[in-house]
């Protein structure tokens, strides 16, 4: 991870690159700042645990401990996909991610799909979050009794995060890093404090499905796949990064390592104190054992506090995410000019866009009054975020087989070909977890992006030849 080796012949030295990407409004202020180490590994770290962790335990409890076995394959599947972003971050650090990865390998094409979707996953899953935050909130003030009032909430949920972005990157980043360890310290506290009141009795048996135990491993790894989405959010945000050939891979690393060891920890920690009886038809299991180490009821209060600020971390993270793929794809014309301005280091129209879709996003799931339509679209994401993960592990593939110039002795050639083939496998099992209706609409979403980027790529000519 540490041994840069020497960069293909494409890719342009670091002073070049930002010679190259310099723009008026792009002026270092007071407001901007680049993201050292430690906020980029709070920045992949605050991404990738939302909300979901606090109902985990017991949407996989029904299949049992082996569950945790899901857990384990799912984890060195994120970390591979973690080092190849890494290594593809040292080989291009500008912002955009899989954007850059996918269209210097492929073209314009490839890079606007990615970009695409993962514009899409950033806006409804911010709308997603939104809404999940406020069931949490209830617990603390009651805002759940009219639509309206939980549709207000969610709307200023969204907009906390968006007003960070706009004040600029320096609050960006200090935002999330308040918000991962005031996150982070409650769930090790489960995790560590359920040690010494683990009993075995609890854990329930192996396998509680009738399954065979490749088919509950793959049931509950269906349920945990999208757990580990956001390891690359370092690589996104790239640009924003001191030194991001060094800091990107080293932040998405400890960052997903980070989320694993919460993940895992927290997750044996409810399952050795709740009960396996109780836990299967636990709406709050954080709460429940919570209530079983410390005693008295306060534990839901505790853990909504910590699902509320663990979700509003994930809003600003992904707030910012959302805005920089665009930034990226517009500087090379396949996204509408606007979303290339910077102020204060963040892309502002694209924070704008983004607050703006999923505002409407969640009105509409409000005036529905139905979640299954507002469900279908949070499903599609799940897909959509995939895409941009297959294409940049299949640029990574192709810059090894294909050389590019890149000179590294045979056992690194052969250890980042492993890497890039278990993450993209990785990829592959996020997209059959998706579900074949979410992969149908998915693909439906993507076609529509095709008249999108025909009508981009024919703006771009036309200025080219004029």
């Amino acid at each position: 991870m540490h041994d840069t080796g020497t960069a293909i012949k494409t890719a342009p030295a670091p002073d070049q690159e930002e010679q190259r990407t310099e723009r008026p409004e792009e002026q270092p202020s007071k407001h901007a700042r680049r993201f050292g180490l430690p906020i980029a590994t709070c920045l992949v770290m605050g991404n990738i645990i939302g909300g979901g962790i606090f109902l985990l335990p017991a949407s996989v409890a029904p299949f049992g401990t082996i569950s945790l076995v899901a857990f384990g394959v799912l984890t060195l599947g994120a970390i591979a996909l973690a080092l190849v972003f890494g290594r593809l971050a040292q080989r291009d650090p500008r912002t955009g991610g899989p954007y850059v990865y996918a269209r210097e390998a492929f073209g314009d094409f490839a890079g606007f799909l990615a970009a695409w979707s993962y514009w899409a996953t950033a806006w409804v899953s911010n709308a997603a979050l939104a809404v999940a935050a406020v069931g949490y909130l209830d617990v603390l003030i009651p805002v759940g009794d009219h639509k309206w009032t939980a549709c207000l909430a969610a709307l200023v949920l969204q907009l906390l995060p968006a007003l960070a972005n706009f004040a600029g990157t320096r609050y960006v980043g200090a935002v999330q890093v308040v918000a991962t360890v005031l996150k982070f310290l409650p769930l090790i506290l489960v995790a560590v404090g359920g040690l010494f009141f683990f009993d075995s009795a609890n854990l329930g048996p192996f396998q509680a499905s009738d399954d065979s135990p490749v088919g509950a491993i793959s049931a509950s790894a269906a349920i945990l796949l999208f757990s580990y989405l956001g390891v690359e959010s370092a690589a996104v945000s790239a640009g924003e990064v001191r030194d991001p050939r060094r800091n990107v891979g080293r932040a998405t690393i400890l960052g997903t390592l980070g989320a694993a060891l919460v993940y895992l920890l927290g997750t044996i920690a409810v399952f050795g104190t709740v009960a396996h009886d109780k836990l299967v038809g636990s709406t709050a299991p954080f709460s429940d054992a919570v209530n079983v180490m410390f005693g008295g009821s306060w534990g839901g209060t505790a853990v909504a506090c910590a699902a509320v600020v663990s979700i509003l971390g994930a809003l600003n993270g992904w707030t910012l995410l959302s805005a920089q793929t665009p930034y990226a794809a517009a500087k090379d014309g396949l996204f509408p000019p606007a979303f290339a301005r910077k102020r204060r280091g963040v892309p502002t129209m694209g924070v704008l866009v983004t607050v703006v879709l999923a505002s409407l996003l969640t009105v509409y799931n409000y005036t529905a009054g139905s979640s299954g339509v507002f469900e279908s679209l949070v499903l599609i994401t799940t897909f959509t975020a995939t895409v941009p993960y297959l294409l940049a592990t299949a640029a990574q593939i192709y810059f090894l087989v294909s050389g590019q110039g890149e000179r590294v002795n045979r056992a690194r050639l052969v250890r980042d070909g492993v890497l890039a083939g278990i993450a993209c496998g990785f990829s592959m099992w996020l997209v059959a977890g998706s579900g074949y209706a979410a992969v149908y609409q998915g693909v439906l979403f993507l076609f529509a992006g095709v008249l999108v980027h025909a009508w981009m790529a024919a703006r771009k000519e036309r200025t080219a030849t004029h």
